[in-house]
């Protein structure tokens, strides 16, 4: 008797947390759709600020050389050509 309430009351607990996990997910699609649909409206509102008003618009930045002259310096020439055996 005990062992069929048990079971019972756990069989609610699934069904009740794979409601809730179905409008968990139902809701983190919504977010997800509405974030990207953020971004895009954001990346077109700033290009037409752009073509508005080219002085303010912020300039693509090249990547900036690294700091002391160094080189390019290939991992294959740092590597010793003698093997330890």
């Amino acid at each position: 008797m005990l062992l069929g309430v048990a079971a019972a009351v756990a069989a609610v607990i699934a069904v009740a947390s794979w409601m809730r996990a179905g409008r968990l997910a139902r809701k983190l699609d919504a977010l997800t759709q509405s974030y990207w649909e953020l971004r895009y409206d954001f990346t077109r509102l700033r290009s037409q600020v752009a073509r508005l008003d080219p002085e303010t618009a912020e300039p693509e930045a090249p990547a900036a050389p690294p700091a002391g002259g160094g080189s390019f310096i290939s991992l294959a020439s740092i590597k010793s050509t003698t093997k330890k055996g």
